[in-house]
């Protein structure tokens, strides 16, 4: 087998091809070294693109701490309210709220019985009073008739069951539509159920007469003790 001549290069060539060579490695290490130059003068502190990037920066650090606190913020009033609406809830077993309400509406009733009684014994009395007045003469005429007059100040005064009643009822539509509320805040957290495990906040014990004294119960109170047990207890 013959081997190809081998292939003989003039030191013109080599040389040439050696300067080729150095120059393309020349050029590559410049453009590396103005490149490195380029980002070493963006992240000089005192070039403008450095000082204009680091106040972005510390403009959004202190935009994104202040939405922390803000969320911290909200989170905290949350855990607030839940708990508030744990206690409400914890106090009565329809909820504190009802209870007000409930309360206020039997005040209401109360106070129109109340004042209707008055008015009709009101009204009886000044009937005997004017058929009284009609029988009399003299000092124990005008005695009757000044009895009368009383009756008639009476009358006047149990205007102010209506005035209450309507003010009262204000109050009870107002406790409502915060129940309303509340009972549709506590649906969208999951329903009542969701805050057995919240901890509700501690109401101070009542202590002495004061922890004796509940008020009358309502009607439709599970807890009310029945007028047939009482009879039975003293009979």
């Amino acid at each position: 087998m013959r081997l190809p001549p081998p292939v003989s290069f003039d030191p013109l060539s080599l040389d040439l091809l050696a300067q080729s060579r150095e120059s393309i490695a020349a050029r590559r290490h410049a453009e590396v070294m103005r490149g490195m130059a380029a980002i070493h003068a963006a992240l000089e502190p005192n070039s403008g693109a450095s000082k204009a990037l680091l106040d972005q920066i510390r403009t959004d650090l202190r935009e994104a701490l202040r939405l922390k606190e803000e969320l911290d913020a909200i989170a905290e009033s949350i855990q607030r309210t839940k708990r508030e609406i744990a206690t409400l809830h914890s106090r009565t077993p329809g909820g504190q709220v009802t209870s007000v309400t409930d309360e206020l509406g039997a005040v209401v009733c109360g106070t129109e019985a109340a004042t209707n009684s008055i008015l009709a014994a009101a009204e009886e009395i000044d009937d005997m009073t004017g058929k009284l007045t009609a029988r009399l003469a003299g000092e124990d005429a005008e005695l009757a008739r000044q009895i009368s007059d009383r009756v008639i100040t009476i009358f006047e005064a149990c205007n102010f069951q209506d005035i209450t009643g309507q003010r009262i009822g204000k109050v009870v539509n107002a406790m409502k539509f915060i129940e309303e509320r509340v009972t549709q805040m506590a649906q969208i957290w999951g329903g009542l159920e969701s805050f057995n495990d919240v901890e509700a906040f501690k109401m101070p014990e009542r202590e002495g007469d004061e922890a004796l004294l509940n008020g009358p119960a309502l009607d439709d109170d599970p807890t009310r003790t029945s007028q047939d047990a009482i009879d039975a207890l003293f009979g």
